[in-house]
């Protein structure tokens, strides 16, 4: 099976268009009963990268996909390969220090695994080690950093990441905007529509059935899990639900996530403009703000860019808003003109938006269903990076195989615990909030301090990639 042309052109991800492309190939649905050791319902980074494990370790794996694999979010994100390190903070709130470290440590590696795993498997996802830059642009964010850097400190465990000046940023990505930062130089990029493409071929090298256009209508929690679509069903001796945003409708699952969109956008190819600007390269780009806005080259040449704080979903439903195509160019363009002005004014090829799940406290997490250990989740990725996504996948086959290993005992794996109000104070409630954040990030800019009510409400905002803000303990018992 194919997908057709006129399905390619209908996905909003500039990604996902590129890479099939060159991949248009098509599992066909499940149809009937079939039996197997796993059930892992999401083809996106997290539900690949655990099928493949848990087939390495000689399971039999069927994976279950509602549109295509990597047609969500993990086919429409910014390509960011981060470590957990500016992290700390949430991760010692619910956990030790030693524990956070683990983590850390464990996310750092991880990047090196991803690029070996790719080149082995020959997937040219584009991988490129230019690192990431964590910079203020007014002096309101000036310092964001120095909490994470000072709990590196008194843990006795330097980051990955060093105090830079503005001239230090100018002179790597030349923007002269940024007053300071932090670059850490682990970091990398990558295709996000490659990688999704090329983690499905390999999991189906290895004999995972993937059924794709197959969601699921429901599923089991007593018992040996069965799980059902409009096809078929499935039956095994476990369940992953690696759904991301759309673990919003399991009940189980949805009180630790608030779903939100997050808008990014490609130019068409401009490398004469790159040049001009000091920018062929160089390192990600991410500012200080609450809704975090970032930036990057791509290796033919064109910038990708995005903001956070989009559209909210009533009940953390995943509608077809979350599939059009993004209204916030202008946004983004605003985002750029304080960040790297140059490049402002970008010739835009296309824009696309999707839903990310956001934990208050930034950290994803990972687990068994309190009434059934044969379930097991893996969400709240937003604000990670594609890396975590892949930690994950270890997570959770060493989970299913059980492996007593180092990251078991690490504040990602941990119960669901509300981490937001119900339904409709939880609505409502995001629209006073992300309004008081536009408001606090827009003063800041200028120069000008927010009102305190806009500080306050602000504060409750969950946190995304920069953590300088964040409610760390929203889960806690």
């Amino acid at each position: 099976m194919r997908l057709s042309d006129a399905d390619v052109a209908a996905r909003p991800s500039h990604w996902l268009r590129q890479a099939l492309a060159e991949d248009r190939a098509l599992e066909p649905p499940l149809d009937g009963t079939v039996q197997a050791d796993v059930c892992v319902v999401g083809g996106g980074y997290m539900g690949l990268w655990t099928a493949i494990r848990l087939a390495d370790a000689g399971r039999s794996v069927v994976l279950l996909e509602r549109d295509i694999c990597g047609g969500g979010p993990s086919g429409r994100n910014s390509g960011m390969l981060l470590s957990a390190w500016s992290k700390i903070g949430a991760l010692a709130a619910h956990g030790t220090g030693a524990a956070a470290l683990e983590v850390i440590r464990a996310s750092t590696e991880m990047i090196g695994e991803i690029r070996d795993f790719c080149a082995e498997e020959g997937i040219d996802c584009w991988f490129d080690p230019v690192g990431w830059v964590w910079g203020a642009t007014c002096a309101a964010q000036d310092g964001a950093w120095t909490d994470a850097l000072d709990r590196h400190d008194r843990l006795g465990a330097p980051p990955p990441a060093r105090r830079v000046s503005g001239e230090e940023i100018a002179a790597m990505t030349g923007s002269r905007a940024m007053v300071s930062g932090v670059f850490d130089a682990t970091a990398a990029t990558v295709h996000p529509g490659f990688l999704a493409r090329g983690l499905r071929a390999a999991a189906l090298r290895r004999g995972v059935r993937i059924h794709e256009r197959s969601a699921m209508t429901g599923f089991t929690r007593q018992g040996e899990p069965v799980v059902t679509t409009a096809g078929g069903t499935v039956r095994a001796g476990h369940l992953v639900l690696a759904i991301n945003a759309h673990s919003a409708g399991i009940p189980e699952l949805a009180p630790a996530i608030f779903n939100i969109a997050s808008d990014d956008c490609a130019s068409e190819p401009m490398p004469e403009t790159l040049e001009s600007a000091g920018y062929t390269r160089g390192p990600l780009m991410i500012d200080s703000r609450v809704f975090v806005a970032g930036w990057r080259v791509t290796r033919d040449g064109r910038l990708n860019a995005g903001v956070t704080g989009g559209a909210i979903g009533f009940g953390g439903r995943v509608d077809r808003r979350f599939d059009a195509p993004s209204p916030r160019v202008e946004a983004i363009r605003a985002a750029l003109r304080f960040g790297h002005p140059a490049l402002a004014d970008f010739p835009l090829a296309t824009a696309w938006r999707g839903a990310i799940d956001r934990t208050a406290s930034g950290l994803p997490l990972f687990g068994r269903f309190a009434g059934n250990p044969r379930i097991l989740y893996g969400y709240g990725f937003s604000g990670n990076g594609i890396g975590m996504t892949c930690l994950g996948g270890r997570l959770i086959a060493d989970m299913i195989l059980e492996r007593d290993t180092p990251l078991m005992g690490t504040p990602l794996v941990r119960p669901i615990r509300r981490g937001f109000p119900p339904e409709p104070f939880r609505f409502l409630g995001a629209h006073v909030v992300r309004h008081a954040v536009r408001a606090q990030d827009r003063a800041e800019q200028s120069g000008r301090r927010p009102a305190a009510p806009w500080r306050v409400l602000a504060g409750l905002a969950p946190s995304g990639v920069t953590p300088s803000k964040a409610n760390i303990k929203e889960d806690q018992p």
